[in-house]
């Protein structure tokens, strides 16, 4: 790893995420592909994304403030799966799974940007 952003566990679980969301996004009906699969899929994407960007940026307040596009970005996701289970795309076990791993993310996102 030579990128210090590499080494971050919250990048590193954003990378996951959005490998998760993408291969979800599949599922879904061929109506949402433009619609509900492109939005999560570019939320998804986005967490990891800001991450990776903010952290070469020299000043800790940018870092800060790409951190805040992130966090913002996941619970952009959250939203993306409270639409998909109320829409029938996604049982309730497989919602909980991801709301929880979505939850424990966010929950180190911000203590990371706290002490940023």
């Amino acid at each position: 790893m030579k990128f210090k952003f590499e080494k971050l566990i919250i990048w590193q679980d954003a990378m996951k995420m959005g490998e998760e969301m993408n291969g979800l996004a599949e599922e879904f009906p061929k109506k949402e592909i433009y619609n509900l699969s492109s939005q999560i899929r570019r939320a998804a994407d986005s967490i990891a994304l800001n991450i990776s960007e903010g952290s070469i940026l020299q000043s800790k307040s940018e870092f800060r403030k790409f951190m805040g596009y992130a966090i913002r970005s996941l619970a952009e996701v959250v939203t993306c799966l409270y639409k998909a289970k109320n829409r029938d795309y996604l049982k309730l076990k497989e919602f909980n799974k991801y709301y929880n791993e979505a939850y424990k993310l966010m929950n180190m996102m911000v203590a990371f940007r706290n002490k940023i």
